[in-house]
């Protein structure tokens, strides 16, 4: 993309991408101090196999989207599944960032659980605005909300990484915004306390964490608040999905990466008059939705990330 100002409702797009960087293929980042380094693209990244414990992040699955941007999100759902069966090596477990489902009906979370479980790995849920429309707004916590505490957030450890779960979509703000209230930002408080300065951090959550286009929804309003306690960390990375492309931004010690969708492709912040699901020619659109996967070597203090099209 051009970084030419443009201005779109006075927001110039040269601020819009400022520290950002897009990746249209995948990309293997390593993640060292907070600043991230490529290791090129994931055809040679994925020759060398990557050592230590490895795990998985997929996002934004809208099983029963059938729209012409893709009437088959179930399908091409289960192509990313089959993408992760053909791995090499097989990851420690997964995360899934939200929007599991379109409508929040039984068997839209049904056929995800079926096709999702194929894969013969622990997921890791957070959910997405569109997993708790149902009336009742039960069925995501009755399925994947065991053991959280409030809303539906946790916190667990793997591989001498620690994994915090946040939902910033209970409580949506205006124009969209993501929000994780007072009650969230104290338990997060909380369960770092803790822990080593050393320890690196995986925040995941539905909508990023940090500001990407506010005119969209695109942030989360009191995000700033949850970052400011992963701050003395070392190495931190916050993982979301909900923009359906591949962004990543650094902060000093805080390394942001959204996920592609394994449904639908978006516009970029600022280049439609609008959001949502963005029809492309069929040819292209399977290079547009994958995976990623993350790696973690002990000792290392690094996160490395392959972004991973379902196609090119």
């Amino acid at each position: 993309m051009s970084d030419h100002d443009h201005h779109d409702d006075g927001v110039s797009r040269r601020r819009v991408l400022e520290c950002m960087t897009w990746a249209g293929t995948g990309v293997l980042w390593t993640v060292a101090g907070g600043v991230p380094r490529s290791m090129g693209l994931v055809g040679s990244a994925q020759a060398a196999e990557p050592a230590g414990m490895t795990f998985l992040q997929i996002s934004d699955s809208h099983v029963g989207f059938d729209k012409p941007a893709n009437p088959n999100a179930l399908g091409t759902l289960e192509e990313a599944i089959n993408k992760i069966n053909a791995m090499p090596k097989k990851p420690s477990f997964m995360i899934h960032t939200g929007d599991i489902t379109h409508l929040s009906k039984v068997k839209e979370f049904d056929d995800a659980d079926r096709i999702i479980s194929q894969a013969k790995l622990d997921v890791h849920y957070v959910p997405g605005e569109h997993d708790i429309i149902d009336e009742e707004v039960k069925l995501y916590k009755e399925r994947y909300g065991r053991g959280t505490k409030g809303g539906g957030w946790y916190s667990f450890d793997a591989g001498g990484v620690h994994f915090v779960g946040l939902v910033n979509v209970a409580n949506l703000k205006g124009g969209g915004l993501g929000s994780l209230g007072d009650d969230q930002l104290e338990w997060l408080e909380d369960d770092l306390k803790g822990k080593s300065k050393s320890t690196p951090v995986v925040l995941f959550a539905h909508i990023p964490l940090w500001t990407v286009y506010p005119q969209w929804g695109w942030g989360t309003e009191d995000g700033a608040r949850a970052l400011e306690y992963v701050k003395g960390f070392g190495s931190v990375t916050v993982l979301n999905g909900h923009i359906h492309q591949v962004m990543q931004k650094v902060e000093g010690n805080v390394t942001f990466h959204t996920a592609r969708s394994t449904a639908f492709p978006q516009p970029a912040p600022g280049t439609a008059p609008s959001p949502g699901p963005m029809k492309v020619e069929d040819s292209k659109l399977r290079s547009l939705l994958g995976v990623a996967s993350i790696n973690f070597k002990q000792g290392d203090q690094r996160l490395a990330i392959i972004d991973t099209p379902l196609q090119g």
